[in-house]
């Protein structure tokens, strides 16, 4: 999906859908992605959600850009308006890791060993 993908859009939902939105926002916070994240915000059911998002910006618990990755649009015409505006915007400070396939030959070997 991430490769096959411009942009995601969640629709009001529960749990899993919530689950969803916070890891592809994740991974954008990651490098692993640059791609918006569309919240179709019907009867402003994720307004809450972004308030959220803009209090954990304003407090620099989440990078600026991890922010203005979200966006939302009460009615699909405007959703899709707003994906095709949007360009991503990096953080200066942000890390720059490439997760992209093979760009990693070696492997990390970690100690697991319990010691009591």
């Amino acid at each position: 999906m991430l490769n096959n993908s411009d942009a995601f859009i969640a629709l009001p939902d529960g749990i899993d859908t919530l689950e969803e939105i916070f890891q592809i926002g994740s991974w954008a916070q990651l490098n692993i992605h640059h791609k918006p994240i569309g919240l179709l915000n019907v009867d402003g059911f994720f307004n809450k959600l972004l308030s959220f998002l803009d209090q954990a910006g304003e407090e620099n618990f989440i990078p600026h850009s991890a922010r203005r990755i979200f966006i939302s649009a009460s009615t699909a015409e405007e959703m899709i308006d707003k994906l095709e505006d949007f360009v991503y915007k990096p953080d200066l400070v942000a890390a720059q890791i490439d997760w992209s396939k093979g760009s990693s030959s070696k492997k990390r070997k970690m100690n697991l060993s319990l010691h009591l």
